[in-house]
């Protein structure tokens, strides 16, 4: 009985283990979104107002990252950074300038070391808000390289590596221009629920964006814009035929959201 009651404790311990290292994620990621609530917070404008509000006649919008930036899949006049810049510009009354620097299949390696050479050090600077959407392409790299399960088996490694090269590139961003508004986009689980990935990826992704907003939590001006929101098996309309790139519907979509989060969340 004794075995049997140590056999029985040690498979509760792990099945314990195994639900706070899935779920504890998800509960760190809620508590980052709702942040602390003051007084002082409610009485701070929104970032729209702000853009509203601002002195400057025209803003500059720079978008950096993968295949999302480029708007892979979707016509030119379609694209995430022109749908959310005139999304942009219609909300707040002014000219809204962008310049989309993504690069289809670049990895946040790659794109950290353009950033750290100085490739889009006068577009920083310049910006009044600078995108990024990076970190799909580590993992579907390495899936392809190695196969998938065992990219899970060197989930920590890659999510060491990912961090590391975030933090850089938000580092550098913010010491070139301290008041830009970083837009963080989070990784979605494209993946139909019966599909062969699906519960691997909704496992794994809270931990991988937890990472974006932790990040965000420790510089003035990040938002974490909410993908998941939009792209997500309830939302198959919004996800191409590829399976992994968001349709010209989920293009529009995650740009709305985005507008949405700077109408609500203050600056």
């Amino acid at each position: 009985m004794k075995v049997i009651a140590t056999i029985l404790s040690v498979v509760a311990v792990c099945v314990a283990g195994f639900a706070i290292w899935v779920y504890y994620p998800q509960y760190q990621i809620k508590q980052l979104k709702e942040g602390p609530q003051t007084l002082a917070s409610e009485q701070r404008e929104t970032y729209i107002d702000y853009f509203r509000e601002s002195d400057k006649p025209v803003l500059r919008h720079l978008a950096i990252g993968d295949s999302i930036i480029t708007g892979f899949g979707a016509p030119p006049k379609e694209n995430l950074v022109k749908s959310f810049s005139e999304s942009l510009e219609s909300s707040i009354q002014k000219e809204v300038q962008f310049q989309n620097e993504g690069i289809n299949e670049i990895t946040s390696s790659e794109l950290n070391r353009l950033v750290q050479d100085g490739e889009f050090d006068e577009q920083i600077k310049q910006a009044d808000i600078v995108t990024i959407n990076i970190g799909g392409n580590d993992i579907l790299q390495l899936g392809f390289q190695k196969g998938f399960y065992e990219a899970v088996q060197s989930f920590d490694s890659l999510q060491t590596t990912f961090n590391a090269n975030l933090a850089d590139m938000m580092e550098r961003v913010h010491s070139l221009n301290p008041e830009a508004t970083v837009l963080l986009l989070e990784l979605y689980n494209p993946f139909h629920k019966e599909f062969e990935f699906y519960t691997m990826a909704d496992r794994f992704l809270p931990r991988w964006n937890l990472q974006f907003y932790e990040l965000a939590a420790k510089y003035d001006y990040a938002v974490v814009v909410d993908t998941t929101e939009v792209i997500n098996s309830e939302t198959p309309q919004n996800v191409s035929d590829d399976g992994v790139h968001p349709s010209k519907l989920g293009y529009h979509a995650i740009a709305d959201q985005m507008l949405v989060q700077l109408q609500q969340e203050v600056r």
